[in-house]
């Protein structure tokens, strides 16, 4: 068959199929008494295999090594192609993650260009020094964009790096918070922790709201970041996981704080007291849970709690008697105060 009904039949132009030949990838059998070139059938075949694998994004002189080489497996180079392309897409999607990050900056001139640049070359760094220096670098915070701070913080594992991020996104004046929320979809435990961490930073309704989602996270340590940060902020809504935190240990003294805050609130004192005279009462065979208890009752405003810590001086359980004896005296003194 003559070059011209070779690339009728192939979509293979002539001027390709010459190039074919003078890489040696293709070459035509034989030629004809006039000197034309002629394929055979399998010279046709092999320019199929040649276009195949050009779909599967080899170059030419990929392929023409692929052909000749008798050892060659189907299986071991599409597993090389996969992981070729694999990191292709790896690098274009930082390239594009770059220049998306540069764009939200808004930057009006190319030092702020240059600024952006910088800092995600530092973030990269696997210095947490570096990462925490390109951080800290002195800039205006506008000119680093709260989304590209956020994303850096779901990532970062050194504490000394992040609570460097966490500073800086409080400070950037934009919106960090969507990035945060998506954070805490995350399967990983330890991504949705850090969001909620920078979330406690955060000013704001939106952040209050993403938080509040967070209280019925899996994980308990997200709990009560997320429940420490909305008392302190007078959200109600934090109670329950705050007498939890109680009840539980870790951080009670921090939770017991939280809630002689929210106690301020006449309606919620009587709520917050019952609770805990309740929990007091469901825990009778744990020392531990009710001392922690007693000493959260000193916690409440004012002296709303002495007539309970009164009873309790007299306790069947020798520590909580001792404690709630201790801070009855301190109520005393303070409503003398």
């Amino acid at each position: 068959m003559l070059i011209g009904e070779v690339a009728r039949r192939s979509g293979v132009s002539a001027r390709m199929l010459r190039h074919y030949e003078s890489l040696g990838l293709v070459r035509p059998t034989g030629r004809t008494v006039g000197g034309y070139r002629e394929y055979t059938a399998e010279d046709i075949r092999r320019i199929f295999y040649v276009e195949g694998l050009k779909s599967l994004g080899m170059s030419l002189r990929q392929i023409a090594r692929t052909l000749d080489d008798p050892g060659f497996t189907p299986s071991a180079l599409v597993g090389d192609l996969i992981r070729e392309t694999a990191e292709r897409l790896n690098r274009e999607q930082e390239l594009l993650d770059r220049l998306r990050a540069v764009d939200a900056a808004e930057p009006a001139g190319w030092p702020d260009v240059a600024r952006i640049v910088e800092l995600l070359h530092g973030l990269a760094s696997p210095s947490a020094a570096r990462r925490q220096q390109a951080v800290l670098a002195p800039a205006e915070p506008a000119s680093v964009p709260a989304e590209l701070l956020a994303r850096a913080v779901l990532t970062e594992s050194d504490p000394n790096v992040a609570g460097a991020l966490r500073w800086a996104l409080a400070r950037a004046g934009g919106d960090g918070v969507a990035g945060l929320a998506s954070g805490l979809a995350s399967d990983d435990a330890d991504v949705r922790r850090r969001a909620v961490l920078a979330l406690t930073e955060l000013p704001g309704d939106e952040a209050a709201a993403v938080l509040t989602d967070a209280l019925a996270d899996a994980d308990t340590t997200i709990r009560r970041h997320a429940a420490l940060a909305l008392g302190a902020r007078g959200e109600t809504r934090a109670v329950p996981t705050l007498l939890g935190m109680v009840v539980e240990g870790p951080n009670d003294v921090e939770a017991a704080e939280v809630l002689g805050t929210l106690a301020r609130d006449a309606e919620w004192a009587d709520r917050i007291m019952s609770a805990l005279v309740g929990e007091l009462a469901a825990h009778t065979g744990d020392s531990a849970v009710r001392m922690r208890l007693t000493q959260a009752l000193a916690e409440l405003p004012g002296t709303i709690a002495l007539n309970t810590l009164r009873r309790l001086a007299h306790d069947d359980d020798r520590p909580v008697a001792l404690i709630a004896s201790a801070l009855v005296n301190v109520l005393q003194a303070r409503g003398q105060g």
